[in-house]
């Protein structure tokens, strides 16, 4: 928060959060991954992870996140900052990036159900 409000258009805050998220998601996911690894291999047996359907869920999570990368670059270059500017590109902007996300889980639970 005092990234956010100790500069213009909050350029700061935004890479504190992407580092952030970035951290969580490879801890969240590698940390457990490590530790069944280790698990299985002290007990001698083979670790195996079934493919499943991680691949289209990663396809999507790569395409929203190309979008994303996309409005952020362009509110970088039509407002001259990431967060700051107007109140209606900001609302525009969080509107944008809750639709990618929830189209996201849409996709993501349309495909584990086997509907897609």
């Amino acid at each position: 928060m005092t990234a956010a409000r100790s500069s213009e258009y909050a350029d700061a805050a935004v890479g504190n959060v992407t580092g952030s998220n970035s951290v969580n998601v490879f801890l969240g996911l590698g940390l457990p991954w490590v530790i069944s690894a280790m698990y299985a291999s002290r007990h001698n047996q083979e670790y195996k992870v079934p493919a499943g359907k991680l691949g289209f869920t990663v396809a999507i999570f790569l395409v929203c996140s190309i979008c994303c990368f996309i409005i952020l670059t362009l509110r970088r270059i039509i407002v001259k900052g990431e967060l700051g500017g107007p109140k209606f590109s900001k609302y525009l902007t969080a509107g944008m990036c809750v639709s990618l996300w929830v189209i996201y889980i849409i996709l993501s639970i349309l495909n584990a159900t086997g509907t897609i």
